[in-house]
């Protein structure tokens, strides 16, 4: 996992950050399309991947909304086991961006 304090790459124009997020929901999001067993929450998870997709469009994600977006689809999917490895993965994608302040 790269640290958070890592920017742009010398001659990119993209943040790593960005980067490894936009791979993480692309690949989470082949992997819940390939998943063909029907669960009661994958229309939350498909919206929800499709808010992060969108987020990850972005240079500049809006953090808040990139946390709620992931609890969105980790408790949709969270029970899923055979998309435990690309959620895990997301969610590793999204703590680059800093960890959530403690209320």
């Amino acid at each position: 996992m790269r640290g958070v304090d890592q920017r742009c790459v010398p001659g990119s124009q993209v943040d790593p950050r960005v980067a490894e997020l936009r791979s993480a929901v692309a690949r989470l999001r082949r992997q819940l399309a390939a998943h063909r067993v029907e669960f009661r929450d994958r229309g939350v998870a498909e919206e929800a991947l499709a808010m992060l997709a969108g987020l990850a469009a972005a240079d500049h994600p809006d953090i808040p909304v990139l946390r709620r977006s992931l609890l969105l689809v980790a408790g949709a999917i969270g029970s899923v086991s055979a998309l435990g490895e690309g959620l895990r993965q997301l969610r590793e994608a999204v703590d680059l961006f800093g960890t959530s302040p403690r209320a």
